[in-house]
């Protein structure tokens, strides 16, 4: 049975983070909404308490009855959480004045407790909140302070119970990581023996008691996610996967044929289907992104499901869904930031069983588990790349001939990435068509045609994104490539836009 510390989720935006952080100490754990705790699992080491959007106070904030936790497993609260605590056994949390948000230091802690074991003096933490602890229940014993925060963490007495309000799991909190070990290691007391390999192990054995001599279809997209899923499955199950790749027309340049190839490298049985025309078709006109979206995603469950009824007796239905696919599409705050097109209406209209054997994984996990399944260094490296394609980087409505344009500017801008050794330092890059027509000169001509921008981003989860600082040589050497070879552009761009305020994609 798989040890794990389950992160109770109040709706703060790092807390993918926090899980992030616990599975890198080789601890495996679960995000689960905070008020629904699962009752009686003996594998349960420890729980985390997230942060939230919310103030303790509020009369919309998220609270739930600890009296079932507190005693039997250990707690970690966590900004809301360390407030929350304090708040409901009668400490006071109010409003902090001016929002305490950005770098701070731990002026004084105490090092003889576990919590700070290995923490340097004066280390660095990241403040994110509006209100703080003013006082502390009796029984609570303050255990750090900032110049500014006098209770930036406390212990319950003699319990294992604790409450930082900065963030550990934040980058910039120098000594967070080791923070979070304390709590996962030397208090909940779990072994760190979570691996890619033990969960390749694990999962097949699961895949053959869960799915027997069944047979399963897979849609794959050429990424890394469904690519991993389908060799896992494979490794499983055998010649009882199908895998169906989709060619909605809005694909990399060559990129079907290249894929294609790949795959069957791997061993994998794979139907390809060009349906480019059927999606053009449909796409004509529209201009709205989250439009876009769901007419190439009802279109792709269309086609699969055509292809996937001329195969007998299927019964289950696989994706490469991975773990913040399942979080960021239901946020227990009730706002989806956009559709994801792996979690649509598949499973409905063929009524067939889900399999989703990565659901548990970040990305960064499912190339580790890539690489132990031996698969080839160029697709667990590949860039995410959004399901809808180049759809989504065309701004406005979609035709070939833009398709062809972006396709070509594109390509220059990957492979020239790749040229300067600078395709692996970057999380994802792109080129974006432009709705907008620029005055340029080529030859004695005046020109009015089309302006794209450059988009590279470093990330290690796309929870949170900076923009590549690539070389000047570089971005000149790719915009006159673009410029003089692809016919319909005279104007290159790059977005220095981080993520937040902006997202990665443009649509």
């Amino acid at each position: 049975m798989q040890e794990k510390i389950i992160i109770l989720d109040f709706g703060s935006q790092t807390t993918q983070l926090i899980g992030r952080r616990v599975r890198e100490l080789d601890t495996y754990c679960e995000i689960i909404p905070y008020n629904k705790f699962p009752k009686e699992d003996p594998t349960i080491k420890g729980v985390i308490l997230s942060g939230s959007p919310f103030s303790v106070y509020d009369e919309n904030a998220f609270k739930v009855d600890l009296s079932e936790i507190r005693g039997k497993y250990p707690i970690l609260g966590i900004c809301y959480g360390a407030q929350f605590m304090a708040y409901i056994n009668n400490g006071k949390v109010e409003p902090a004045g001016t929002r305490e948000y950005g770098r701070a230091h731990l002026a004084s802690f105490c090092k003889d407790n576990v919590l700070f074991k290995g923490v340097r003096e004066n280390t660095q933490v990241w403040m994110s909140h509006g209100d703080t602890i003013t006082a502390i229940p009796e029984n609570f014993k303050k255990i750090a302070s900032t110049d500014k925060v006098d209770i930036a963490a406390y212990q319950v007495e003699g319990e294992n119970v604790w409450g930082v309000q900065f963030h550990p799991e934040v980058f910039h909190s120098e000594d967070g990581t080791q923070i979070l070990k304390n709590f996962v290691v030397d208090v909940c007391g779990c072994k760190q023996d979570w691996s890619p390999a033990s969960f390749i192990e694990s999962t097949v054995a699961e895949l053959k008691a869960q799915l027997g001599d069944d047979k399963v279809v897979l849609g794959l997209s050429g990424g890394v996610d469904s690519s991993v899923a389908a060799v896992l499955l494979n490794r499983a199950i055998g010649k009882n996967l199908t895998c169906i790749f989709v060619d909605h027309g809005m694909l990399r340049k060559n990129e079907f044929k290249n894929v294609m190839n790949d795959y069957e490298c791997l061993g994998l049985n794979v139907i390809g289907v060009d349906a480019s025309e059927k999606f053009f078709t449909e796409l004509a006109g529209v201009t709205e992104p989250e439009n876009k979206r769901k007419i190439i995603g009802k279109g792709f469950i269309d086609v699969f499901d055509e292809e996937a009824h001329k195969i007998k007796d299927v019964k289950w239905l696989a994706q490469g869904t991975i773990y913040p696919d399942c979080i960021e599409s239901l946020s227990i705050t009730g706002t989806v930031i956009k559709s994801h097109h792996n979690v649509g209406g598949l499973p409905e209209k063929m009524h067939l069983k889900l399999c989703e054997p990565l659901r548990l994984l970040f990305k960064d996990e499912v190339r580790r588990v890539g690489r132990e399944l031996g698969m080839p260094e160029h697709l667990i490296t590949r860039h995410p790349f959004p399901g809808p394609g180049l759809a989504v980087r065309i701004l406005g409505d979609i035709t070939p001939e833009k398709v062809r344009i972006l396709q070509d500017a594109d390509d220059i801008y990957i492979q020239g990435l790749r040229d300067w050794g600078l395709y692996d330092q970057v999380w994802q890059a792109g080129v974006i068509l432009l709705p907008v027509q620029s005055v340029g000169v080529m030859g004695d001509e005046r020109t009015y045609e089309r302006a794209v921008a450059l988009r590279a981003v470093t990330s290690t989860d796309a929870m949170t994104a900076d923009w590549a600082h690539l070389p000047y040589e570089f971005l000149g050497k790719v915009s006159n490539d673009i410029i003089n070879k692809v016919k319909g552009v005279n104007r290159v761009t790059y977005d220095i836009s981080s993520k937040p305020p902006a997202t990665i994609e443009w649509e």
